[in-house]
């Protein structure tokens, strides 16, 4: 690990400017991914600023009866939450579908939607990866790719998403909360929040430099049944190969977001109109224009037998 400069941010406004007029600086909260990557010289901050102390980490309903969540909130508090196990149950089982009980102590919400690819060749310094190192190459095309991309692929990056609760914000309609280095500040649709690699898979959203998450806020609950279903290789503590999260009403419509199959939480509206008539169409809409490589091409298959089982659940 290299040397870095540390402080303690006293405003989020604060946090903002700092990161802002220090382009290799880092915030750090659980550092449950940063500092694995630090450790690895991934990740190179040469400061970093801690935002532990900024009281963010609240769970309140707004007005219009949805849900704020602070982006220090800590996942394990987030599933337990009273209200959003009755609410948005969806999130609730997908946050403890992730990771250890000991990692969603840590991790916090803000920190969850913005982990980094969990791809082998990311991680591996002496491998050429565009992500790390922008230009270099992507070794995963043509290399070992069982876990990675088959849908919104470029030639650059085949890396996927690693987050569990990221597929359901997506289907429940997040919004992200943040402030700028200027103090002004925005909210950016979960939708619009991540990105596709195209020619820059480095950056992964759509934050400006020094931008800072406050909040999540969910739109109010819109019932209906909430299923999150995870398949891996082993039972836990792995990423997924594929993951459905879905809210289905009762008479067969509803939302579904997928994960483990592009490089960010993949939500595809025009497939929901076809859940009432099984998983085959809908999963023909999800996978639409899909890539797989010859090691994963199983995901497509995968896909439509995953969300036949959601949809079979939903029925009871």
């Amino acid at each position: 690990m290299r040397a870095f400069t540390y402080e303690r941010a006293s405003s989020v406004e604060a946090a903002a400017g700092a990161a802002a007029s220090n382009r290799n600086a880092k915030f750090i909260a659980g550092g449950t991914n940063l500092l694995d990557l630090m450790k690895l010289e991934i990740e190179t901050p040469t400061h970093l600023i801690d935002v532990n102390g900024l009281g963010l980490d609240q769970i309140e309903a707004t007005q219009d009866g949805g849900l704020r969540i602070g982006a220090l909130v800590r996942n394990t508090d987030l599933a337990a939450h009273t209200t959003v196990r009755r609410d948005y149950g969806l999130l609730s089982r997908a946050l403890v579908a992730g990771a250890s009980g000991q990692l969603r102590n840590k991790a916090t919400t803000a920190g969850n939607l913005l982990q980094r690819t969990r791809c082998p060749y990311f991680y591996d310094t002496n491998q050429p990866c565009n992500k790390r190192q922008p230009g270099s190459g992507c070794s995963a095309i043509g290399g070992f790719s069982r876990q990675h991309a088959v849908v919104g692929v470029s030639d650059a990056c085949i890396a996927t998403h690693p987050s569990d609760m990221a597929i359901a914000m997506r289907a429940l309609d997040a919004t992200v909360e943040t402030v700028k280095a200027d103090a002004s500040r925005r909210s950016i649709p979960i939708a619009d929040f991540h990105r596709l690699p195209g020619d820059t898979p480095h950056i992964e959203t759509a934050l400006e430099p020094g931008e800072f998450i406050t909040a999540v806020v969910l739109p109010p609950p819109i019932g209906g049944k909430h299923i999150y279903k995870k398949v891996r290789d082993r039972a836990s503590y792995a990423f997924a190969l594929i993951s459905v999260g879905a809210v289905i009403q009762p008479d067969g419509t509803g939302r579904v977001a997928v994960g483990g199959v592009a490089h960010k939480p993949w939500r595809v509206e025009a497939a929901e109109a076809d859940l009432p008539k099984g998983a085959r169409g809908a999963a023909q809409h999800i996978l639409a224009g899909a890539r797989p490589t010859e090691e994963n091409r199983f995901k497509v298959e995968l896909v439509q037998r995953t969300l036949g089982a959601v949809l079979s659940e939903a029925r009871g």
